[in-house]
């Protein structure tokens, strides 16, 4: 019998293992900070809230939760060709987002032990949600052929140094952000069961409960540095981490659009939920927000995923190197005048907002 299932071709650095993504200013990174400077921050000023996230991370809700049941015990090979190369990245992406979680968290535990034995159980105790979800997701990936050599992908991948204030909002945000897509896709595959492609959806639930303890945790370490939160340079970087955070997604996203077509979901609506709400959900801490209701917001990102698939019809042709670094150039600068405008649009003052609301 002829197979006619068509295999999408990744490269493996040995057979069965897939040869991580390329580098770019899209893929999910690894991180690193000054252990030194985390190690000696004064938590005084919110130490009760968070020796109570402490309590919580104990408990451990989900030890029993990530077992593989009968259901993926069969065949995936009706997830094929372009849905079955989206689906891996799909899960190669997660994987790669959660293992860097992992990674981070677990160092951080390790060299806080000493000297902030709160922070360090957090943060240990993250870093074992992060390796189940990592794990979790690489063993979905070995329902196709492919795994990740998450020991291999320590030692390639390049870091990317924070101060502590600075991971403390990327962290917030990505654990967030994590929440709402987890929970959206959940509740989308909850009322339209048909479109759950594959078994490891049903998990999201209780899974980004785990996303949002952590966020949680991290709000604490914020509330507990309040300096960081109550001059101007916050309301800056606030901007500038959540535009960072929505257009790398907005961008993703829409790059794998078909990924989302096929549980179901558009790629745009989906996004513009997930902004809407991890933005509401900052206003709980940060002192400004991204008006995203603002039609110029989305007019601009769109005008970046243009400028993107231009940019990837000139990587994909023929043309000389040389030729192609000139024709990309001004899609460069293009898409880095949007950001600033996006930048410099107006943002929503939280206090402001939350009182017109009452």
């Amino acid at each position: 019998m002829v197979d006619t299932v068509k295999t999408p071709h990744f490269e493996e650095i040995r057979p069965g293992v897939k040869a991580p993504a390329k580098d770019t200013i899209l893929t999910p990174r690894f991180y690193t900070t000054d252990f030194e400077e985390m190690a000696v921050m004064d938590i005084s000023a919110n130490e009760d809230e968070l020796r109570a996230i402490l309590e919580e991370f104990r408990v451990d809700y989900n030890r029993n939760h990530f077992v593989r049941d009968e259901e993926f015990e069969q065949s995936w090979e009706s997830i094929s060709g372009e849905k079955r190369r989206l689906f891996i990245e799909f899960l190669e992406r997660s994987c790669t987002a959660e293992f860097s979680g992992f990674l981070l968290y677990k160092e951080l535990g390790r060299r806080l032990k000493d000297k902030s034995p709160v922070l360090a159980e957090c943060f240990t105790l993250m870093s074992r949600d992060e390796a189940r979800h990592a794990g979790f997701l690489n063993k979905a990936m070995s329902d196709f052929n492919l795994q990740l050599d998450l020991g291999f992908l320590t030692k390639s991948k390049q870091y990317t140094f924070f101060k502590p204030k600075f991971i403390f909002y990327a962290t917030y945000l990505s654990e967030k952000i994590g929440y709402w897509r987890y929970i959206t896709i959940y509740r989308h595959l909850e009322k339209h069961p048909e479109d759950r492609i594959y078994p490891i959806f049903r998990f999201f639930e209780n899974w980004c409960q785990d996303e949002n303890r952590h966020g949680d945790f991290f709000d604490a370490i914020m509330r507990a540095q309040p300096q960081h939160l109550n001059d101007w340079q916050a309301r800056l970087w606030s901007r500038f981490f959540l535009l960072s955070v929505f257009a790398t997604m907005y961008l993703n996203d829409l790059q794998r659009s078909d990924f989302y077509a096929s549980i179901g979901l558009d790629a745009r609506e989906y996004d513009k939920e997930v902004i809407e709400k991890t933005n509401d959900t900052a206003a709980r801490v940060f002192p400004v927000i991204l008006d995203v209701n603002d039609p110029e917001f989305y007019r601009r990102l769109e005008i970046c995923v243009e400028n993107n698939v231009k940019l990837a019809e000139i990587a994909e042709s023929n043309t000389p190197g040389f030729v192609k670094f000139f024709q990309k150039l001004p899609l460069y600068i293009n898409s880095g005048w949007q950001f600033l405008r996006l930048y410099l649009m107006k943002p929503l003052n939280v206090e402001a907002t939350q009182a017109a609301v009452l």
